[in-house]
């Protein structure tokens, strides 16, 4: 996974980040549960793409359910993995499910 994606081990990390962030946030949030564990690798090796192809200009950020129950609940996150693309804080595109490069390229370019 590339260095560019933050991993907040607890919920006031996560929103440090984000406070932090002054560009757009795609969040990701994962989880250990052994049905989650491959479907949310797949997704590390985009978030990693993805955070190299958009620096400076998004901000990845990959948290685990367990560790930041209350944004897991701010943003309706139901399932591992989910992402949830963030503009000053607000859900501005979601979905559920590991997500191929070409997806997330489109929803970036669709939203940002």
């Amino acid at each position: 996974m590339a260095k560019r994606v933050h991993r907040p081990r607890e919920d006031a990390e996560f929103d440090f980040i984000l406070g932090m962030s002054g560009v757009p946030v795609l969040a990701y949030f994962t989880g250990t549960w052994p049905k989650a564990i491959e479907p949310c690798r797949v997704t590390d090796l985009v978030a990693g793409d993805i955070a190299d192809d958009y620096a400076g200009r998004l901000t990845v950020v990959r948290a685990d359910i367990t560790r930041c129950p209350a944004a897991t609940q701010r943003y309706g996150i139901t399932g591992a993995p989910s992402y949830v693309l963030l503009r000053e804080g607000e859900a501005v595109a979601h979905g559920t499910g590991p997500m191929t490069i070409a997806e997330a390229r489109k929803l970036l370019d669709d939203h940002l």
